[in-house]
C-alpha cells in the first residue's frame, strides 16, 4: 500500500495542455476515482501514475518516492486496462502468473499466489482454459486477478468495466470493491460513469477539460457541488438564477423569480462566498410530485404543470414547468405516473437544496 501525491504536473501534447496544473494526494489504501466526460484528462493522468507517459511538469510520487524517471515495470503496479490485454495464446493460469516471471517468485510461490489470486476472483475451476473461452465478465476478473497477483503496491482502473453490459456492470462494481477492500490496495479508477463513481469511491476527484473541478467523498461531491459543472455531470439537477437576500445565522435565504424563496442550512452553500448572485442547486430526485390539491406544513409546496413523462420502468423523468422555469424530477411510481398536462404540487424540502457562486 502507499500513498500517491501529484504535485503540480501538467501534461502538453504539442500546444495543448492536456491536463494543466494538478496537484493531488490519494490516501493509502484508499479507492480513488478520476471522473469526467470523454477527454477531460482523467485516463492521461493515469498513464502518467502508471509510467506509459511522461509528465510535462511537476512530479510524481508513491509511498513518498519521487517516480518520474522510474520506468512502469519497476514501479510495482497492478494495471487493469479497457480491454483487459489479456494473451490469447496463453491459459488463465499463464496469464494471471505472467507478472510473477520478471519478479524473482520461485516456481512453487508463483503457483501457490495464482492460486490465491484466482480464488480471490472465484474463477478457480478456470485457470487451465483460454480467454477466448471466456465471458466478458471472467476476462473482467481474470485481468484483475494478473493484477493484483504480484502484490502492487498501487492498482490503477482505466474503465474495466465500460464493456459490459449494464446488469453485469453493476455486479462487477460491487465485487470489485469488495476485492479492494479485502486488499486494502491503493486504487485510482478512471470511469465517466457517474454512479460506478458514487457507489464505488472513497474520494472522487471530477475532472473537466484537463483540471480538477472537486475533490471528496461521493456524498459531498453530490449534495454539495463546488461548481455548476460538478452539479450538472453528477446526476439531474435543476439551476436557479437566485440572490442571497439573508446570510443571518446558520441559514440562507436564497429568492428565485419566479419559483420561491428559498431558506437552506448554510452547510449546504460552502463554497458559495459573499457575493449576492448565486445559483440554487435541487437534485431530480429531492422534487416530488403530488396531486394538485396537496398540502404538507412540513415542506415547501410548489404548483407546477407536467410537459412531458420519460417513463424508466420503476420510475419516471417529469419535465415539468413553473412559471418560465423548465424543471425536472425523477420519482418512483408507486401506481401510474402524472401525465403531460396534469397540474401538480411539487414537493420541496429545502434543507434538500444547495448553493453554488456565479461562474
Amino acid at each position: 500500500m502507499a500513498t500517491v501525491t501529484l504535485s503540480n504536473i501538467v501534461k502538453r501534447f504539442g500546444r495543448f495542455t492536456a491536463v494543466h496544473p494538478m496537484s493531488l494526494d490519494i490516501p493509502e489504501g484508499s479507492f480513488c476515482t478520476l471522473l469526467g466526460p470523454s477527454g477531460c484528462g482523467k485516463t492521461t493522468t493515469l498513464r502518467m501514475v502508471a509510467g506509459l507517459l511522461d509528465p510535462t511538469e511537476g512530479d510524481i510520487s508513491i509511498g513518498g518516492k519521487r517516480v518520474n524517471d522510474i520506468p512502469i515495470h519497476k514501479r510495482n503496479l497492478g494495471i487493469v486496462f479497457q480491454n483487459y490485454a489479456l494473451f490469447p495464446h496463453r491459459t488463465v493460469a499463464q496469464n494471471v502468473g505472467f507478472g510473477l516471471k520478471y519478479r524473482n517468485v520461485d516456481r512453487a510461490s508463483a503457483a501457490r499466489r495464482v492460486a490465491q489470486a484466482l480464488e480471490l476472483v472465484q474463477l478457480p475451476h478456470l485457470s487451465q482454459r483460454y480467454p477466448s473461452e471466456l465471458s466478458g465478465g471472467q476476462q473482467q476478473r481474470i485481468a484483475l486477478a494478473r493484477a493484483v497477483v504480484i502484490e502492487p503496491d498501487v492498482l490503477l482502473l482505466d474503465e474495466p468495466l465500460s464493456a459490459l453490459d449494464a446488469n453485469l456492470r453493476e455486479d462487477m462494481r460491487v465485487e470489485l470493491k469488495n476485492i479492494q477492500t479485502r486488499l486494502g490496495v491503493t486504487s485510482i479508477f478512471v470511469t465517466h460513469d457517474q454512479s460506478e463513481a458514487l457507489a464505488m469511491s472513497d474520494q472522487i476527484i471530477v475532472m473537466s477539460e484537463g483540471r480538477i473541478e472537486q475533490v471528496g467523498p461521493p456524498a459531498e461531491v453530490y449534495n454539495t457541488p463546488a461548481t455548476e459543472f460538478v452539479a450538472r455531470f453528477l446526476g439531474a439537477a435543476n439551476i436557479l438564477p437566485a440572490r442571497v437576500t439573508d446570510r443571518r445565522g446558520d441559514d440562507l435565504a436564497l429568492d428565485v423569480p419566479g419559483f420561491a424563496r428559498v431558506v437552506i442550512p448554510r452547510a449546504r452553500a460552502p463554497h458559495l462566498g459573499d457575493a449576492p448572485d448565486a445559483r440554487l442547486v435541487i437534485r431530480a430526485e429531492k422534487l416530488h410530485l403530488m396531486p394538485q390539491d396537496s398540502r404538507d406544513d412540513k415542506a415547501m409546496m410548489i404548483p407546477a404543470k407536467v410537459e412531458g413523462v420519460d417513463y424508466q420502468g420503476q420510475s419516471a423523468r417529469y419535465f415539468l414547468r413553473v412559471g418560465d422555469h423548465a424543471l425536472q424530477a425523477i420519482n418512483m411510481i408507486d401506481v401510474a405516473p402524472f401525465r403531460a398536462g396534469d397540474s401538480v404540487m411539487l414537493r420541496l424540502l429545502p434543507r434538500d437544496c444547495a448553493a453554488l457562486p456565479v461562474s
